[in-house]
């Protein structure tokens, strides 16, 4: 009975993952290349206040056309600005190493032909420069000074009807956030009435290095207040189906992936429109238009609106945009996950050291469930003494399974065990498994985080499988602790699952094996120190009774 309690056990835990895993996918599918667009970009175009026909980021399955480039450098990154639109069409993090090669820093946005990702903006109205317009630059290397806290890069557009348009970026010290603003100078006879649009412009190809074997949120996303954070898959998109709030009043626009994200934050308390298209094949955008008011001859009127790459940091997201930190999406367990993250980063502010920030909370949740896991290992130990009475019922009644069940159920009447005694304990545990395992998964903190030895990042598989091997021999220990299975195939499968789920864990993050490993080994000690006291107990009964 016990075999088959914890045989159900491990196979729920890790079918409630699997099934988490398979309904992310199905959600969220990836389009095969290739996919036709069922109609044309003018009738997926959202149809509110502003037209956005001529205004999309490329003509479709076309190539990105170039400019010049203008390199500026920061103490937190690297970016490319093209002249052709005044474009960021390339930032790399230099706070953050490359997934496959630590020699290099990270690239979140490119414009490589096989995997594009850039960030745009234009004004719409009155013949004004949209990404598509060549802009001019006084240089096209720019560095922030030594005790200089901000860098501003300025492009300019001019007009044939008398208007100036200079595209500001405001680079800031130790920060990943970049103020675009456009200034438009109306040097001619007529109002303008211009509208500024700012897009993320993707393929939906996942990034390099992303687990294998488990499913991570790739594509857009929109926040505001009132219908909070929404995701856009990249498929719903490509079948016109995307659905997400059009207007609003404030909010943020986002493309994400696993650890990293940008986005643009425009300002709260004015009106805006949110929008999500696909350009061609397998190229999509999201985007948001701001009214920017009218422009009267001889006036100049300025909008700007930031724009955040870098790092899903849950400390600092928040403080960056209202919202923001919801990207670090943990789902339904999110409940769970957050405050389980909350005191793992509180340890680590003290230990500094990710891995001894999982085994210390593993200590601490494994004390909080200290009473249900005795309940359990309790139950456990009294049907381990039960199991030579068990066998010899077996043995007694044979294939007779009715007359078997019923003298097993006198049996644990009269020994007053309760031979599912064991199962709340451990099913109450299991959500509490998942939230940790979620939080761990999605946190960039852990990325490339070093623990000791030969583990220098807990957010990948353990590169010498070691302890995924000790897990399995932990397994192995807590299969020898339970009662023998009467079932010579249920022994067998007990005896082979350790085997079975350290290969699979060789695939796992190693910050994740550690916390399964911590776990079992406090549990062995645990289940180790109640069945001795539970044995020696029987024994001495047995022995009074002689």
């Amino acid at each position: 009975m016990d075999s088959k309690r914890l045989i159900l056990f491990i196979v729920f835990s890790f079918s409630v993952l699997m099934l988490w895993d398979a309904w992310q996918k199905q959600q969220h599918p990836v389009p095969a290349p290739g996919l036709t667009q069922g109609k044309s970009e003018q009738a997926q175009t959202p149809k509110p206040t502003v037209r956005l026909t001529g205004v999309h980021p490329t003509d479709a399955g076309g190539p990105l056309q170039k400019g010049d480039k203008i390199r500026v450098q920061t103490d937190f990154l690297i970016a490319e600005i093209d002249t052709l639109g005044g474009d960021l069409r390339r930032i790399e993090l230099l706070k953050h190493h490359d997934t496959r090669d630590k020699g290099k820093n990270f690239v979140l946005l490119e414009d490589d032909p096989k995997h594009i990702y850039i960030a745009q903006s234009g004004l719409i109205g009155n013949d004004l420069p949209t990404h598509k317009s060549l802009f001019s630059a006084a240089a096209t290397q720019y560095k922030l000074a030594e005790g200089a806290n901000d860098l501003q890069v300025k492009l300019t557009w001019l007009g044939a009807n008398g208007v100036k348009v200079d595209k500001i970026f405001t680079f800031h010290k130790s920060s990943y956030v970049v103020d675009v603003s456009y200034e438009i100078t109306n040097g001619g006879v007529n109002q303008l009435e211009p509208h500024a649009y700012y897009q993320l412009v993707r393929n939906s190809q996942s990034p390099l290095g992303d687990p294998k074997f488990i499913s991570t949120y790739t594509g857009p996303a929109v926040y505001t207040d009132t219908e909070k954070f929404q995701k856009i898959p990249f498929s719903d998109i490509a079948k016109d189906k995307a659905s997400y709030p059009k207007q609003s009043n404030d909010g943020w626009v986002a493309m994400i992936q696993h650890y990293f994200l940008s986005a643009w934050l425009p300002a709260n308390n004015q009106p805006r429109e949110y929008y999500a298209k696909k350009l061609g094949e397998d190229l999509y955008d999201v985007g948001v238009i701001l009214p920017v008011g009218a422009v009267a001859p001889g006036e100049v009127k300025r909008i700007s609106v930031p724009f955040y790459a870098g790092p899903q940091e849950q400390s600092h997201l928040s403080k960056v945009a209202p919202g923001l930190d919801l990207v670090v999406d943990y789902g339904v367990l999110t409940v769970l996950s957050a405050p389980l993250f909350w005191v793992l980063a509180l340890i680590h502010k003290a230990v500094q050291n990710w891995g001894v920030a999982i085994i210390l909370l593993t200590v601490l949740i494994k004390l909080a469930f200290f009473p249900l896991s005795a309940k359990s290992y309790r139950s456990m130990a009294q049907m381990r003494v039960l199991g030579p009475k068990l066998q010899k019922l077996k043995e007694q009644f044979g294939d007779d399974r009715q007359r078997l069940h019923q003298a097993m159920m006198e049996l644990y009447k009269t020994e007053k065990v309760n031979p599912l005694g064991g199962c709340l304990p451990i099913v109450v545990q299991i959500p509490v498994f998942i939230a940790l395992y979620w939080a761990l998964l999605n946190s960039v903190e852990m990325r490339q985080a070093p623990f000791m030895l030969w583990i220098n990042d807990l957010s990948a598989p353990d590169p010498f499988y070691i302890l995924p091997i000790v897990m399995g021999i932990t397994m192995l220990i807590q299969t020898k602790l339970n009662p023998t299975p009467p079932d010579p195939i249920q022994a067998k499968v007990m005896m082979i699952m350790p085997i079975a789920f350290s290969v699979f864990f060789f695939f796992f993050p190693a910050g994740l094996v550690l916390y399964w490993v911590v776990n079992n080994i406090l549990s062995i000690s645990q289940q180790w120190y109640i069945t001795h006291s539970v044995e020696q107990a029987k024994a001495a009964k047995g022995h009074a009774k002689s």
